[in-house]
């Protein structure tokens, strides 16, 4: 089910990236919100892709994010790579919250996660890298 809200910067959800083509994201991945809520802007926010699959060569704009507890299956890795070089602005309709377990009632559990403030930065670190902004760095 879609989000209906601009979740907080640092929060994972599910993109649902179908209908790009490769070598765009084209599948179901986690991803981290990095754009805080923008007025005037409803129902956008950017994201950076998540993979379990390590990167072939690692650049300043990959991040190990080790997530504790994991994500509930199929995410359910003990670390992602960022990858903040393939940052995308997404409508609302494509995200997702995680969900694992059902309540008694059958209802779905949502997973609402929100990365530490250190990996944000960290994260912020590497989108300054993927757009060739290295220089900006230092004011982080």
């Amino acid at each position: 089910m879609a989000i209906q809200f601009h979740p907080e910067q640092g929060t994972i959800v599910i993109c649902d990236f179908k209908g790009l083509v490769p070598p765009e994201m084209v599948k179901r991945r986690p991803v981290v919100i990095v754009s805080p809520r923008l007025r005037h802007r409803g129902k956008l926010c950017a994201v950076v892709p998540l993979s379990t699959t390590p990167p072939t060569h690692i650049a300043p704009y990959n991040y190990k994010l080790h997530i504790n507890p994991v994500l509930p299956h199929p995410y359910d890795a003990k670390f992602h790579w960022v990858k903040a070089d393939m940052i995308y602005t997404i409508s609302f309709d494509r995200l997702s919250l995680p969900f694992g377990d059902k309540d008694a009632n059958g209802k779905r559990m949502y997973d609402v996660r929100v990365i530490d403030k250190d990996d944000l930065i960290k994260i912020q670190q590497c989108l300054l890298h993927g757009l060739g902004l290295t220089k900006l760095t230092d004011y982080l």
